[in-house]
C-alpha cells in the first residue's frame, strides 16, 4: 500500500496536485456555510424521562419560556409602570411566532417582581418548538428592543443564538492568535520557510474538507455547532504532527539517497506507516463518542474522526506529491543557522541530547519509573473531588445579554422561580391537583404553582426547589418527585441534568471498551506485541488522571480566573471529561505510535533492546516535542474562548499533549522498556502467526 502511494506521489504528482486544488475549491464553496446548518449544544438522551416529559407537554400544547425581557427601574405598583409593561407586552405579542407573553399583571404572581420592587420581567413563549425558528423569533425581539432604556433580553432561545454566534467569533479569535505563532514556530522546527508552509497547507485542506463532510453529515443527522471548534483545533494540530514527521523523514532519505522514488518509498514505509496507524488510533478513540446519544458528544466524535482520517489522507497522498515536486527545494528559503540545523537533523547520529537522556534514564529505570508515576498520580488526586455541572447562560461572556438577565434573575428575584422542576401529569384536573398537593409536602419544595391544564387531559405542575438548579439537593428532589404515584413524568433543568449523568454512566463502559480495543488492535498490528498496547493503555490513564486533576484545580476550584478570563461554575461541565478523555487518549497514543515505530525500526535493524529505545528516542525526541508544542498552541488557542467549557477543552488537551511528550515519552517509556527488556515484544504464538499474516510491516 505505501509503495503504491509513493509511486503515485512520484510519478503522478502533477495529477494529484491538480485534483487536490479542484477538490479544495469545491469543498470551500460547498462547506463555507456549514455553521448555519449546525445545531446548538445538545446534551439530551432521547430515551430519558425528561425528554419524554418534554414531548408529552409539547404535544399537549405547552411551550416553555423561550425569551425573558428584563425591565429594570419599573414600579409595577404605579400607573406608569403598568403602562410601560403593557406597551412592551403588546409590542412583543405582535411579533410572529409569539404564542404568549406572561407578566405580573397577567398572572398576579410576585415571582415576576424583584425583591426590591424596582424591576420586573416578561416571559415570552413561542408557537414553535424548532430550535432555529425559536432562535430567529428571539433574535427579532432582541433587535426590536435593543437600546431601549432599562431593557435587557435573555432566556434560553437568546442564549442559544448568542452561543452559536460566540462559537464563530471564538474560532476567528483562536485562528488570529494561533496562525502567526504557529507559523513562526514552524519556521524554527521545520528549518525552512518552504517546509514551514506545508503543515498550514495540510491543515487548511483538512479543515475545509471536513467542513464539507460535516455539511453532508448535517443532512443525515443533527450535528452540534461545537464540532467546528474541535475540527479546527484538531485538524491543525494533526496536520502539524503528520507534516513534521513526513518532512523530517523525507529529509533523512534525500540526504542519504537523493530525491526520487527510493527516498519517497522509504519515507512512506516508515513515517507514512506511522501516520496511518496514528490516524487510526485518534479516529478510533474519537469515533467511540458516537455511542453517546447526546448531540454534543456524538458530533464531536463525528467531526474528530473525520478530521483525523482526512488529515492523514492528505498527509499520505497530497503532501508526498508536494514533497516529490519540491525535492531538495523543501529546504529552500532557510536562514543560514536553520539550514545547518536541518542538515544536522537529517544525519542519523547516536550522540544527541535525547539519546543521552534515554541512556541516563535506563541506568536507573526503577527509580525513574516510580518517581514519574508518583508525580502523575499526585497530580491526579484532586480528580477524586470532581463536581459536575451543565451548560447554561453562565458559560457566555459577561457582555452577553442572556447571561446578564440570568444573573439578575438569580440575584434580585425570588430564588429558583425561573428553573422549576416540571411535572407532566396525564389525567384529569383532579389528578393534577392531588399530585400538586402531594408534591408540596415533599422535603425540599419551596413552592408549587397551581396546575395548568393542557390539551388531551395533560397538565403541567411547576415545583420550585428550595435549592438551586443542578445542586445535589435539587437532584434528590427530582428522584422523590419521580416516586410519586400516577402517570407523571418529571422534567426541567435539574431533571435533564440527572438524566444526562445517568445516560453518560450507562454508555461509558462501551465507549471505554471501544477505545481500549482500538488501541490494542492497532498497536498490535503495528508492533506484533500484546505487552506494548497494554502498557500504552496504562500510561495513557496515568497521564489523563494528571490532566483531570489539574482541570479540577484550575476550573473547578477557580484558580487563575483573572489570567484565563473566566468565572468558575464550581464544577466541570459533565460532558467535558469524556470528550477530553477521547481526544487526549487518541493523541497520547498518537505520539506513542511515532516513538514505537522508530524503536521497532531500530530493533528490526539489529540494535539491542536498550539501544533501540535510545535510538528511537533520539530520532523522535525533538520531533515529538516540537509537534506537541505546536499542537498545544493549535488547540490551546481555545483558551481564548469566551465560553468556559471550550476553555476547559483547549486547556486540558494542551496540558495532556505536553505531559505526554515530556514526562511519559522522555521518562516513563524508556524506563519501562528497559525494565521489561525483550518482554516488551512478547505475544502468544498464535498471535505471532496472525501478525505475520496481517501486520503492515516496514519492508
Amino acid at each position: 500500500m505505501f509503495a503504491s502511494l509513493a509511486s503515485l506521489a512520484t510519478r503522478r504528482r502533477r495529477t494529484v496536485l491538480v485534483f487536490s486544488v479542484v477538490v479544495f475549491i469545491a469543498a470551500g464553496a460547498l462547506g463555507a456555510g456549514v455553521a448555519d446548518r449546525l445545531e446548538p449544544y445538545g446534551a439530551d438522551d432521547p430515551d430519558t424521562e425528561s425528554v419524554e416529559a418534554d414531548e408529552r407537554l409539547e404535544d399537549a400544547g405547552y411551550r416553555e419560556t423561550g425569551a425573558i425581557v428584563l425591565m429594570e427601574h419599573v414600579d409595577v405598583e404605579s400607573r406608569e409602570g403598568r403602562q410601560q409593561v403593557q406597551r412592551y407586552t403588546r409590542q412583543i405579542e405582535d411579533e410572529p411566532e409569539v404564542a404568549e407573553v406572561t407578566s405580573f399583571y397577567s398572572t398576579g404572581s410576585r415571582n415576576f417582581v424583584s425583591e426590591d420592587g424596582d424591576s420586573t420581567y416578561l416571559g415570552v413563549r413561542f408557537t414553535t418548538t424548532d430550535d432555529d425558528a425559536e432562535q430567529d423569533a428571539a433574535t427579532r425581539i432582541v433587535d426590536e428592543l435593543e437600546g431601549k432604556p432599562g431593557i435587557t433580553v435573555g432566556g434560553g432561545a437568546v442564549a442559544q443564538e448568542q452561543t452559536n454566534t460566540q462559537v464563530e467569533e471564538d474560532l476567528r479569535t483562536a485562528e488570529l492568535y494561533a496562525f502567526p505563532l504557529l507559523f513562526l514556530l514552524s519556521l524554527l522546527f521545520f528549518r525552512s520557510l518552504v517546509a514551514a508552509l506545508l503543515p498550514l497547507v495540510v491543515g487548511v485542506l483538512a479543515i475545509v474538507s471536513t467542513f464539507l463532510m460535516l455539511t453532508v453529515a448535517s443532512e443525515l443527522t443533527s450535528v452540534s455547532i461545537f464540532a467546528l471548534n474541535l475540527v479546527t483545533g484538531l485538524g491543525l494540530g494533526l496536520a502539524i504532527d503528520y507534516s513534521l514527521f513526513m518532512v523530517s523523514r523525507y529529509r533523512e532519505e534525500i540526504a542519504r539517497t537523493g530525491p526520487g522514488l527510493e527516498a519517497m518509498r522509504r519515507t512512506m514505509a516508515t513515517a507514512g506507516r506511522s501516520v496511518f496507524f496514528s490516524a487510526l488510533t485518534v479516529a478510533g478513540a474519537l469515533a467511540a463518542l458516537i455511542v453517546f446519544p447526546q448531540r454534543f458528544l456524538y458530533s464531536m466524535g463525528i467531526g474528530g474522526a473525520l478530521v483525523a482520517l482526512i488529515a492523514a489522507a492528505i498527509a499520505l497522498i497530497v503532501l508526498p506529491a508536494i514533497l516529490a515536486a519540491l525535492g531538495t527545494r523543501v529546504n529552500a528559503l532557510a536562514p543560514r543557522f536553520l539550514q545547518s540545523r536541518a542538515e544536522r537533523d537529517a544525519r542519523q547520529t547516536g550522540a544527541g541530547f535525547w539519546y543521552r537522556l534515554s541512556r541516563t534514564v535506563m541506568r536507573f529505570p526503577g527509580r525513574i519509573a516510580a518517581a514519574s508515576a508518583a508525580l502523575l498520580i499526585a497530580l491526579g488526586i484532586p480528580f477524586l473531588g470532581i463536581e459536575f455541572t451543565s451548560v447554561d447562560a453562565r458559560v457566555l461572556p459577561e457582555s452577553a445579554s442572556a447571561r446578564q438577565v440570568d444573573e439578575v434573575l438569580r440575584d434580585d428575584f425570588p430564588p429558583f422561580r425561573t428553573t422549576p422542576v416540571e411535572l407532566a401529569v396525564a389525567g384529569d384536573s383532579a389528578d393534577a391537583r392531588q399530585l400538586a398537593r402531594e408534591a408540596g409536602g415533599i422535603e425540599g419544595v419551596a413552592a408549587v404553582n397551581p396546575p395548568v391544564g393542557l390539551d388531551g387531559d395533560v397538565s403541567v405542575v411547576e415545583v420550585v426547589s428550595s435549592h438551586g438548579a443542578l445542586t445535589d439537593r435539587s437532584q434528590d428532589l427530582v428522584e422523590r418527585l419521580r416516586a410519586l404515584p400516577g402517570d407523571v413524568l418529571v422534567t426541567g433543568d435539574t431533571a435533564h441534568f440527572v438524566d444526562l449523568q445517568d445516560s453518560l454512566v450507562d454508555h461509558l463502559p462501551l465507549v471505554l471498551a471501544i477505545i481500549a480495543a482500538v488501541t490494542i488492535v492497532v498497536l498490535f498490528v503495528m508492533t506484533g506485541s500484546v505487552v506494548l498496547p497494554i502498557k500504552q493503555l496504562l500510561m495513557n490513564l496515568l497521564g489523563l488522571s494528571a490532566v483531570f486533576g489539574i482541570l479540577v484545580l484550575v476550573f473547578q476550584d477557580g484558580r487563575f480566573e483573572g489570567l484565563l478570563d473566566y468565572t468558575s461554575q464550581g464544577g466541570l461541565e459533565a460532558t467535558q471529561p469524556l470528550l477530553l478523555f477521547a481526544v487526549a487518549f487518541g493523541l497520547s497514543t498518537d505520539y506513542g505510535v511515532f516513538l514505537l515505530s522508530r524503536i521497532k525500526e531500530a530493533r528490526d535493524s539489529g540494535a539491542s533492546d536498550s539501544e533501540a529505545v535510545a535510538i528511537g528516542l533520539e530520532r523522535t525526541g525533538r520531533i515529538v516535542t516540537a509537534a506537541a508544542l505546536l499542537f498545544a498552541i493549535a488547540i490551546g488557542a481555545f483558551v481564548t474562548s469566551e465560553m468556559i467549557f471550550i476553555k476547559e477543552l483547549g486547556f486540558g488537551t494542551a496540558i495532556a499533549v505536553l505531559i505526554d511528550a515530556t514526562i511519559i515519552r522522555a521518562l516513563l517509556v524508556p524506563s519501562l522498556m528497559e525494565l521489561l527488556g525483550r518482554w516488551n515484544w512478547w505475544a502468544p504464538e498464535p498471535l505471532r502467526r496472525l501478525h505475520a499474516r496481517i501486520g503492515v510491516s516496514e519492508a
